[in-house]
């Protein structure tokens, strides 16, 4: 399979980085979850927290293998601040649509929930799809 296209590649990503965080004891509440003002990749819970996954995938160059053998910086480095307060925002909008209010309409936080986090994904893939790197920061930002 040749990995064509940042839709693609960006798919792949988010598949791969599922995977891994389901392996790591996560449960996915919700892929990409859509609000008003955009879309968060991975919303997961496990381990006492709620967290919100960016997901940032690279196809690496031609001819190189595992980290830094991509065209560009790090799949990581592309979350800049702009991007983060982005985050920040989406997740306070999903909070709102998916959470108990003071008049008691929405839903509550799943059980044995006692913090909010935002952890980031960077996956490097062959031109062929294949994994050759994925770097998973918790509490990112």
């Amino acid at each position: 399979m040749h990995v064509d296209g940042r839709r693609a590649t960006g798919a792949l990503g988010e598949r791969l980085a599922e995977a891994h965080l389901t392996r790591e004891g996560y449960r996915v509440l919700e892929r990409n979850a859509r609000t008003r003002h955009g879309e968060l990749d991975l919303v997961v819970v496990g381990h006492g927290c709620l967290v919100f996954c960016e997901v940032r995938a690279r196809v690496a160059a031609a001819g190189g293998a595992g980290r830094g053998a991509y065209d560009a910086a790090g799949p990581l480095e592309s979350i800049g601040p702009q991007k983060r307060r982005r985050l920040r925002q989406l997740a306070r909008e999903w909070l709102a649509a998916r959470c108990a209010s003071a008049e008691g309409d929405g839903e509550d936080l799943p059980s044995g929930v006692r913090r909010l986090r935002f952890d980031a994904v960077g996956i490097i893939l062959s031109r062929d799809g294949t994994l050759l790197d994925l770097e998973h920061v918790e509490d990112a930002f």
